[in-house]
């Protein structure tokens, strides 16, 4: 398996929070000392672990609010 690194730039927000304290975020992650991305996962409560997940450029992140606000909720 191979090793990589991610700092939390900005926590920017929780979306939801499961029974065994693992919580959805949208944050701001530099990965592997990359420009930072948007990206939303699963953490474990220390941010130790992680789920799997999706990384945004600012323009996907834009196109996709784009779509949200577009539907009908």
């Amino acid at each position: 398996m191979s090793s990589f690194k991610y700092e939390i730039v900005e926590k920017i927000g929780e979306v939801s929070q499961s029974s065994k304290g693992w919580t959805k975020e949208l944050n701001l992650i530099s990965w592997n000392q990359r420009e930072p991305k948007y990206d939303l996962r699963d953490w474990a409560p220390d941010h130790e672990k992680m789920g799997k997940g999706i990384t945004l450029s600012k323009e996907d992140l834009k196109k996709l609010r784009d779509i949200l606000n577009d539907m009908d909720l």
